[in-house]
């Protein structure tokens, strides 16, 4: 059927008995992935964060679909949920927010290239990518990768599933090892969350 490329058909299925079923399998799977994150590559994309933030770089972001969604709300809760009056701002941009820039690059280049293209145009040595796909193997998200690797951009990269090429290619790769987009994505978002929590709480003097 031409519905199986839809990727929702990649996702392992639960108990699907009840909602109540689905729920406690869900929620189990969910602990189970948070858990079996690697902590310490989570650290490294903290300090690389501030460091970046300390000597005033950037931090970029990409994603699609729901990954977009997390890249855009990375960067209201690094940079205004970190905010200090004492310490750098954490420079933030989202390369899925600018609709009109990026419908044009992927219309004019090519979609693989919109990605890649803001790199070229925005990016300087030492910023730092975050490229978030479940996948690991989109070919925009991949393509971004290569041009802030050649460009000395620090590349962190969040996956999921078997981790793809992302996994492999990402200076530090922070990977979610299930196979459901729903659970790799709530996992991404609270690495997110973390790393803005303690960012914010040491700043505060709280850590």
């Amino acid at each position: 059927m031409a519905d199986q490329v839809d990727p929702r058909f990649r996702n392992d299925i639960f108990d699907t008995g009840s909602l109540s079923a689905y729920f406690g399998a869900y929620a189990d799977r969910l602990y189970a992935a948070m858990m079996a994150v690697d902590q310490d590559a989570v650290d490294r994309a903290r300090q690389a964060i501030e460091q970046a933030s300390a000597g005033g770089n950037r931090i970029f972001a990409i994603g699609n679909g729901g990954s977009a969604a997390i890249a855009d709300h990375l960067c209201c809760d690094w940079t205004k949920g970190t905010h200090a009056h004492d310490h750098p701002v954490i420079d933030t941009t989202s390369l899925s927010a600018n609709v009109p820039l990026y419908t044009a690059l992927a219309n004019d280049f090519g979609f693989e290239t919109a990605f890649a293209k803001q790199i070229s145009y925005f990016a300087k040595a030492g910023d730092v990518l975050v490229a978030i796909s479940s996948s690991g193997n989109s070919p925009n998200i991949l393509a971004a990768v290569a041009a802030a690797k050649a460009a000395g951009v620090t590349t962190i990269g969040l996956s999921g599933f078997s981790g793809g090429q992302l996994r492999e290619q990402a200076d530090i790769a922070i990977h979610v090892d299930v196979a459901n987009y729903g659970i790799v994505e709530d996992v991404h978002q609270s690495v997110m969350h973390i790393i803005a929590q303690f960012i914010a709480a040491g700043r505060d003097h709280r850590a």
